[in-house]
């Protein structure tokens, strides 16, 4: 049986990251198991985790020197409250592709360089 269990973001600072998203998922950050070089944050599925990497190099959205390899989708109910927080918490908007319907998605990058998105999809009927 095979399970998924983790996420783990490659960074500079992984203090700094598991930070970042702790605040933005409303997550806690399991001080059992992190340490100077892995971060790991408590959920009660999925784990996001955060490892030191030296010589980090910076994803470079939409450029291809350094491919943003992934990235991740959160949906909402609305961009523009949860755009000024994912920038207050020091995120940086890179391109909207938000319609004038009001769906659609935004990406970011996270203080790290690496890609997510807001997406606000229409409801299924």
């Amino acid at each position: 049986m095979l399970t998924f269990t983790d996420v783990i973001l490659d960074c500079p600072d992984p203090w700094k990251l598991a930070e970042f998203y702790a605040e933005l998922l409303g997550w806690e950050i399991n001080t059992d198991i992190s340490t100077e070089d892995w971060v790991n944050l408590r959920n009660d599925g999925v784990e996001l985790s955060f490892q030191r990497v030296e010589n980090y190099q910076r994803p470079g959205w939409p450029g291809q020197e350094h491919p943003q390899q992934f990235h991740l989708d959160f949906e909402v109910d609305e961009f523009e409250p949860e755009q000024r927080r994912v920038i207050k918490l020091g995120a940086t908007l890179q391109k909207s592709f938000v319609g004038e319907s009001g769906y659609g998605w935004q990406v970011y990058t996270d203080p790290a360089g690496h890609p997510f998105c807001l997406c606000r999809n229409p409801p299924r009927s």
